[in-house]
């Protein structure tokens, strides 16, 4: 495999790296939309507990994901120390993904909810192998401070185009067939396809160039200790798991806005497409942007347009549908740019570090980072199904039509809307103080540590 030569990578390198986003799009978007809904309304599993079963595996990637980055540092292979664990652990995430919601009908709940704990906890195990290599890749794959960007634009673009393709499918290949048959039929559709994007991300990048840096030295824990003293990663790590905190709470509100506020169930798949619609049209042109103004100032305007609309969503009780599915859009137009900046952001920080250091943490980077969006995500539906609870929502099973008290519709309303805008708001705080930028990430930086990145 070739070293990083050149700062411009060919596109078919830039597709093919893309395609990993086919695997971690369906991934990251049907568990966060459909899961919470399965428990409470198919399982009849408690508001509470299904946020419990919801949260635990992904806390638990909390601690694996930077232990996966270390192991993807030091892997040995021929093809790469980042490319094997595309293929192994993404054929054993569409494996344990098609099984996540086929479990069988045995009578009780207790047994029913602990086979969804249990295999989520694989489907979560297993994609920690495969994304924290995968986002490390970019910045062992070019020096170029701007090419990185246009690598994302591409990512970003396949990922809104797969998170767009899941989650508008999944809810009607559910409703197609309804009931838990519905629920194992767009399982194993998912499970297809991210199996697609794993193979395919793999083959696609067979050519791609990598660094030649050596692995960190010392144990896990001292790596960590490296990682967590660069202040613009710390800032930007920040920033990136109050808005993934934010996303995962809107995801977890879509099915129930819909169906309990709106009272229309297509409406689901109209919301989602609003939602990530955006970033299929708007990708280019917010990385045009960042290549105007810089990638700090392009996230500070995505993420205020994505506050502005979560604000705007607040008036779903008293508005005409068509304001709702307005301001879901302007959430995507923001959501668009709160993609792009950050990915193309965090290879800048990985590749300072290790041109200055001469040693290889990308895998500890990326793990941490994969570690924060984990957690971030997984705390959205834990949080949304919290609020829930202390609005009364009633649980039921197999989808039997229950009528929701007052507070149950406000608490859909609120955590849908305002905690998310708050959220977005709150994590500017963060992002403002971020320092890093072009004229800091260039190849001929001396190499060794800059004080005010450990400050």
């Amino acid at each position: 495999m070739p070293e990083t030569t050149s700062s411009t990578l060919p596109r078919k390198v830039r597709v093919g790296y893309g395609l990993g986003s086919v695997a971690t799009g369906a991934f990251g978007t049907v568990p966060g939309l459909m899961l919470l809904p399965y428990l409470t309304d198919t399982l009849g599993v408690a508001a509470v507990v299904a946020g419990v079963v919801v949260v635990l595996p992904k806390a638990w990637d909390v601690v694996l994901n930077p232990v996966a980055g270390r192991i993807s540092d030091r892997t040995a292979d021929p093809r790469g120390p980042r490319r094997p664990w595309l293929l192994r652990a993404g054929l054993a995430l569409a494996l344990t993904f098609a099984l996540l919601f086929a479990g069988p009908d045995v009578d009780s709940r207790v047994l029913e909810t602990g086979y969804v704990l249990v295999v989520f906890l694989a489907c979560a195990s297993a994609y920690a192998f495969f994304q924290v290599p995968y986002v490390a890749m970019p910045a062992e794959m070019t020096s170029g401070y701007a090419e990185r960007t246009r690598l994302m634009t591409w990512r970003v673009a396949i990922l809104a185009f797969t998170i767009l393709l899941a989650g508008a499918t999944a809810p009607l290949l559910r409703d197609a067939v309804g009931g838990r048959d519905g629920y194992r039929l767009m399982g194993l559709v998912m499970a297809t396809l991210i199996a697609i994007g794993a193979v395919g991300a793999y083959l696609g990048t067979r050519d791609a160039p990598r660094g030649d840096v050596a692995p960190g030295p010392g144990s896990l824990r001292d790596q960590l200790r490296v990682v967590a003293g660069a202040r613009d990663f710390r800032l930007l790590l920040t920033t990136w798991m109050l808005q993934a905190l934010a996303t995962g709470c809107m995801l977890a509100g879509v099915d129930y806005l819909a169906g309990d506020v709106l009272d229309s169930d297509g409406a689901a798949t109209v919301l989602f497409v609003c939602f990530v619609g955006p970033a299929l049209l708007l990708t280019p042109v917010w990385t045009a942007v960042g290549e105007r103004i810089g990638k700090r100032r392009g996230y500070l305007a995505s993420s205020v347009v994505l506050a502005a609309g979560a604000a705007l969503a607040a008036t779903a009780q008293v508005a005409p549908g068509a304001v709702v599915i307005a301001a879901v859009a302007v959430v995507g137009v923001g959501y668009a740019g709160a993609q792009v900046f950050p990915l193309a952001m965090l290879p800048d920080v990985a590749a300072t570090d290790a041109r200055r250091t001469g040693e290889n943490r990308t895998g500890v980077y990326t793990g941490v980072w994969t570690a924060g969006e984990t957690l971030g995500l997984a705390l959205g539906p834990g949080v949304f199904a919290l609020v829930l609870a202390l609005g009364s929502y009633r649980s039921t099973t197999d989808d039997a039509d229950v009528v929701q008290p007052d507070s149950a519709l406000t608490a859909i309303t609120l955590g849908f809307s305002a905690l998310p805008a708050l959220l977005v708001v709150a994590s500017l705080c963060w992002l403002w103080r971020y320092r890093l930028d072009e004229s800091l990430d260039r190849p001929d930086r001396p190499a060794h540590p800059d004080p005010q990145e450990t400050a």
